[in-house]
């Protein structure tokens, strides 16, 4: 049985990406462990100096709780109406830890064996502050598995297309290979992505495209993988354009430091896409395991 692990800070769209995740655990036959880290004080300007006494620990972690129960019972209740009778309900867990994202995530991940963590965005030209707050980038940096950023309104309808942005890295054959294997559960089509400024020399470029789609074919055994070159825009605007213009499912992506993708999180441009971005992103770290 897989499993997803599903943090929340219980704001409408970390449980709107609760119930995404529901319906694709659904699809996949996969369970669901919602989880909330109590982290008080430890991001107030003065945390470290300060000295909580265990009980308001302990009040915090119980009223946490009983929230992720309440979710729980929200997420089957409401979706038993959708889901089919021959098709079983995942299952959904729940726990609330002290300590911070990053330790509360990585400790259920390595306890449930979790492939995949999916969160909620905020929105309104900007990411959640799961993914603006230090905790949160200190999750990003340090990931070694997949994560999926949901954006508010998004309803799971199935994924029949797939694109993966690619900087023809090698190491992003792995990777496609591992996104194969989750297509697979759909039929899903991948449709690998890359982007390229203008004035690129088109002759030396071209090699470069034929070299890394030949790794593909011989290292990827999946059919359905087709190629799109976006020419003469940014990283940002060419995937914006793509978006809006390729039906596609869902965009995945790899996140390394000192790469396109800080490019991505960070700045002014970084908010621009977040904002137009209408469907979920599939976070790969640069060196992640098969996840499914």
């Amino acid at each position: 049985m897989k499993t997803m692990l599903i943090p929340t800070d219980f704001s409408p769209a970390a449980n709107n990406a609760a119930h995404y995740a529901f319906q694709l655990g659904k699809s996949i036959k996969a369970s669901l462990k919602l989880c909330y880290a109590v982290t008080l004080p430890v991001e107030a300007s003065m945390g470290q100096q300060v000295a909580w006494p265990l009980m308001d620990y302990s009040s915090l972690q119980k009223e946490g709780k009983e929230e992720l129960r309440k979710l729980s019972v929200e997420l089957e209740t409401k979706n038993s109406s959708v889901v089919p009778d021959a098709i079983e309900q995942p299952p959904v867990h729940y726990t609330a830890e002290i300590g911070t994202l990053t330790e509360v995530v990585k400790q259920q991940l390595n306890k449930e064996k979790a492939n995949m963590v999916v969160m909620g965005t905020s929105g309104a030209g900007a990411l959640s502050r799961f993914f603006l707050g230090s905790s949160s980038r200190e999750l990003m940096d340090h990931a070694d598995f997949p994560i999926l950023l949901v954006p508010p309104g998004a309803e799971f309808q199935g994924i029949k297309k797939i694109a993966f942005a690619t900087d023809l890295s090698g190491g992003d054959i792995e990777l496609i290979h591992s996104l194969s294997l989750f297509a697979r559960l759909f039929n899903a089509e991948i449709l690998i992505v890359h982007v390229s400024p203008a004035g690129f020399d088109s002759d030396v470029h071209q090699d470069k495209i034929d070299a890394f789609l030949n790794e593909v074919t011989c290292k990827v055994n999946y059919p359905k993988i087709y190629y799109r070159h976006v020419k003469d825009m940014g990283v940002d605007e060419g995937l914006n354009w793509l978006t809006q213009h390729v039906a596609i499912d869902l965009l995945a992506m790899v996140h390394r430091r000192h790469h396109f993708m800080q490019r991505i999180f960070e700045g002014s441009r970084t908010k621009k896409m977040a904002g137009h971005l209408k469907l979920p992103l599939l976070i790969f770290p640069s060196e992640s395991p098969i996840f499914l």
